[in-house]
């Protein structure tokens, strides 16, 4: 049987696929120690709300920055920050509305980011911020 190796991660001598759920929060966990490396503070993960869910929330000096992680195995669909289209920006909105809500103390300069991260084997290959992205 032949698997594409872009799709599995070695544990012991067997090839295990990763779902796209495992796939996406191994991402997010990649995307989060990648902002820890540029200095951002991790202020949540996974805030999720009646509107949705925000992957990452930081700070990132006197900037919250409400962070959308794209992990992918491939291109062959485009690159995963593609997927953000209007329609996920609008409900990205609604949920940081809400947070700020919840959380009036922590009010100050807002922004958007999408983090598109290609993943091969259980090793990210490249990372992309696009900071201000809507």
């Amino acid at each position: 049987m032949s698997h594409s190796s872009s799709e599995f991660f070695r544990q012991g001598v067997e090839y295990i696929k990763l779902n796209n759920k495992q796939i996406g929060a191994l991402g997010e966990k990649q995307a989060a120690e990648y902002l820890k490396s540029k200095n951002y503070k991790i202020l949540q993960m996974n805030f999720s709300c009646r509107y949705g869910e925000i992957d990452i929330i930081a700070k990132d000096k006197t900037t919250i920055v409400f962070v959308e992680v794209k992990a992918r195995r491939s291109s062959n669909y485009g690159k995963g920050m593609e997927s953000v289209n209007y329609r996920k920006q609008q409900k990205i909105r609604k949920v940081a509305l809400y947070f700020f809500k919840q959380n009036p103390s922590l009010f100050s300069n807002l922004r958007f980011d999408v983090i598109d991260i290609m993943m091969k084997n259980d090793h990210v290959v490249q990372i992309e911020h696009i900071k201000n992205a809507f």
